[in-house]
């Protein structure tokens, strides 16, 4: 099958926004994911799939926890450059949650412990417990067909 066929195929499935984030050498280091999904109500579990040739993949081989941010839509400018399509301009702004760092303003926030990594084809799957959240009022950040969207109310 043709990737290309396939990718589009997936980007038909609209996706909200998250950004991964966890304390590297010092500095907080962080990557756009789509691919983010809850588990499990007990234990509390999400699993991410990160790209195997992402800057961030061997960052999140190695760390121990992790956080997500749940994107607003006030928030594309962040998903970008986290994607690295764009340059920072200014520094972004994290807060910290029970030790990992999360971005100011976004919908959810959570801090997460990885619990385990299975392979899948040319990505791996980071399945992380919950320890801690954070929910704030607004719109999500969305993803379709290769292009930002947002909810139409």
């Amino acid at each position: 099958m043709e990737k290309r066929l396939f990718r589009d195929a997936m980007g038909k499935f609209a996706t909200g926004i998250t950004v991964v984030s966890t304390n590297y050498q010092n500095e907080v280091k962080g990557i756009t994911v789509n691919s983010f999904m809850s588990l499990s109500l007990d234990p509390t579990l999400i699993a991410i799939s990160i790209d195997k040739t992402a800057s961030m993949y061997d960052i999140l081989q190695e760390a121990n926890t992790f956080g997500i941010s749940v994107l607003s839509e006030n928030q594309k400018e962040e998903s970008m450059i986290y994607a690295n399509q764009k340059e920072v301009d200014q520094p972004v702004k994290f807060t910290d949650l029970a030790g990992t760092p999360v971005l100011n303003n976004a919908l959810v926030q959570l801090s997460c412990e990885k619990e385990s990594a299975v392979e899948a084809g040319d990505h791996m799957i980071f399945i992380a417990k919950v320890n801690d959240l954070k929910i704030s009022d607004g719109n999500p950040l969305l993803y379709f067909s290769g292009s930002y969207q947002q909810l139409d109310k």
